[in-house]
């Protein structure tokens, strides 16, 4: 019997997988059996065996979490003692957090708009015309790419090589500039134009997202709205300006919005190309650092609630726009 002791046992770890399907199976019988005696079981008994899984698994996964993560970033950096709003102090004050938070606003900014606005040009200017799946489809191929792959790709666009004889650039960008007879550049290296780079890969990926739910709002536009301002005479550009971008509203706020939390999160891209150095950390990616890297446990938690912050309004935002279109519909 000392093999059931032993946590680490595969008998041990089957043993614990058992009990644990057997304990969902009970409570899925038990539930199925207060629904099929409607009668003899109150009916907020019925709603809570339903409910009540799910609302314990989301007080243990997320308020849970949310809440100590709230009550350690009031504590010192190993925990043990309270500092109050120490950190936040630090996140607004210091001169390496005040650049992670610039740059943070520089990524919010520019990807979601870049992005959008990428995606429905190009979904207007492809739509049914005679290569439209394929247009679409060379889009949309880096949403099937990770962030970490994504990155990698990029970062041997931007290689860059000692201008030595006999070294020969390997990266596509400095290879160009050879070619047209200007020096080689350190893209991921040289401050702040480095920020503008990574950011391109961010639009790379998600200019496919935002091109494909673009392009099926643009097809659900009425056709006899179109028709009637092309019997108006209205240009391709007047079409663009004045019917199809005002129809395809909600689609645009959903869009940005969904952009713009992800790009709120977005780690790994920094994380693959700079490690967070030469100035191009954010908020994602310093909260990371601080907590795993310099075990400073109280500010990297304060970074995390104001990342936080920061996307709940969003949410907000995104979720009443949503309501209104329904209404409108």
């Amino acid at each position: 019997m000392d093999w059931l002791l032993d946590a680490d046992s595969t008998p041990h770890k089957l043993a614990l997988m058992v009990i644990a399907v057997l304990a969902f199976a009970a409570v899925m019988a038990a539930i199925l059996f207060a629904v099929d005696r409607p009668k003899r079981v109150p009916n907020w008994v019925v709603a809570a065996g339903f409910t009540g899984p799910a609302l314990l698994l989301v007080a243990v996964g997320l308020v849970y979490p949310a809440l100590r993560t709230l009550w350690l970033s009031l504590k010192s950096p190993d925990s043990s003692t309270f500092v109050g709003l120490d950190n936040y102090q630090q996140v607004f004050t210091s001169d390496g957090l005040q650049l992670v938070l610039r740059n943070t606003v520089l990524w919010v900014v520019l990807v979601p708009l870049i992005s959008t606005g990428f995606g429905l040009v190009y979904a207007y200017l492809v739509d049914r015309t005679r290569f439209e799946a394929l247009a679409k489809a060379l889009i949309f191929l880096p949403m099937a790419i990770s962030g970490v792959a994504a990155s990698i790709i990029w970062r041997f666009v931007y290689d860059y090589r000692p201008v030595q004889p006999g070294i020969e650039q390997i990266g596509l960008l400095n290879q160009v500039l050879v070619w047209l007879g200007a020096e080689p550049q350190q893209f991921l290296l040289n401050q702040p134009w480095n920020n503008l780079f990574i950011i391109v890969v961010m639009i790379w990926i998600n200019a496919g997202f935002a091109m494909t739910v673009l392009s099926a709002s643009i097809k659900a536009i009425p056709d006899d709205i179109v028709e009637a301002a092309r019997l108006d005479g209205a240009s391709a550009f007047q079409m663009f300006r004045s019917v199809t971008v005002p129809s395809i509203r909600p689609a645009l706020v959903v869009v940005l919005t969904t952009v713009a939390i992800s790009t709120l999160k977005a780690f790994d891209i920094v994380f693959v190309m700079t490690g967070g150095q030469f100035g191009t950390s954010v908020v994602a990616n310093e909260f990371y650092s601080q907590s795993f890297r310099q075990f400073n446990q109280g500010l990297g938690a304060a970074l995390a609630v104001v990342l936080f912050a920061l996307v709940v309004p969003i949410i907000v935002y995104n979720v009443r726009q949503m309501r209104l279109a329904e209404e409108v519909r």
